[in-house]
């Protein structure tokens, strides 16, 4: 199912449940009852939970984005981090040269046409992809530089290489979700608190008012839908691509 149908059904079933209750609440409410006697203390209660519960939403938007930047970065690092390598190791003997960006547009490939499709189903990557990498790390490590501009160049391919390792371990822990089921808890929680408050105003059955508890709870369904797509970086809709490597590697 498409992440957006899903948004969709979401906000429409948000809007359907507070428009039945609402309905069914009105029915059964006695002939007497006045809407417009809510007491302040409610109104207070309804304003002060729905502030609380908005400041909650902004935090846990702004922590899921965050780490989906933080994801993206990674990504861009460890396939800068393989370019520079690619292209500082030309000071190497031409075998040495060729088997090095080889091995690098192996590890490219496997990422992007194999392992990046583990991450976005299982949310992990593969023992593979690392062994691709080793190999990489080894055919830097293990060379003798020959004489003094050789051994200059040395150091920084070892670090480039540390430095796409490094990144790789980073994409590793980013590709499961970020946030703890005890925040998913309070959300839902906050969700149903925050819109059950609406009904202890007493709204009535005018056009206007069940359009605005309408609106009300679909917003809300659509800030948590937000946080669901956002907490997985690398696999749901708004997901964090394998672009860097295409842009970087485009005869990989």
């Amino acid at each position: 199912m498409s992440d957006w149908l899903v948004l969709v059904l979401a906000m429409l079933g948000a809007c359907a449940v507070v428009v039945v209750i609402t309905l069914v609440r009105h029915r059964r409410a006695p002939e007497d009852e006045d809407p417009s006697e809510t007491p302040d203390v409610i109104e207070y209660m309804t304003m002060w939970i729905g502030v609380v519960y908005a400041i909650v939403l902004g935090l846990a938007i702004a922590g899921v984005w965050e780490a989906r930047g933080a994801a993206g970065d990674t990504v861009q690092a460890e396939a800068q981090a393989l370019h520079e390598v690619s292209e500082r190791v030309r000071v190497y003997p031409e075998d040495v040269r060729d088997r090095v960006r080889t091995d690098i547009d192996a590890y490219v490939s496997y990422v992007v046409d194999t392992e990046w499709k583990s991450m976005t189903d299982r949310g992990e990557v593969t023992g593979r992809g690392a062994r691709l990498l080793d190999r990489v790390r080894q055919d830097v490590t293990d060379y003798q530089p020959r004489d003094d501009f050789e051994a200059q160049a040395y150091q920084p391919l070892v670090d480039q290489v540390a430095a796409a390792d490094q990144a790789r371990n980073a994409r590793a822990d980013s590709t499961g979700a970020t946030m703890p089921s005890v925040v998913w808890w309070g959300l839902l929680a906050g969700a149903v608190i925050t819109v059950g408050m609406v009904f202890a105003l007493q709204i009535r059955r005018t056009a206007r008012e069940l359009v605005l508890a309408g609106l009300f709870s679909a917003t809300i369904a659509f800030m948590l839908f937000l946080i669901w797509d956002f907490d997985a970086p690398f696999s749901r809709g708004i997901a964090v691509t394998a672009e860097p490597f295409r842009t970087l590697f485009p005869h990989a």
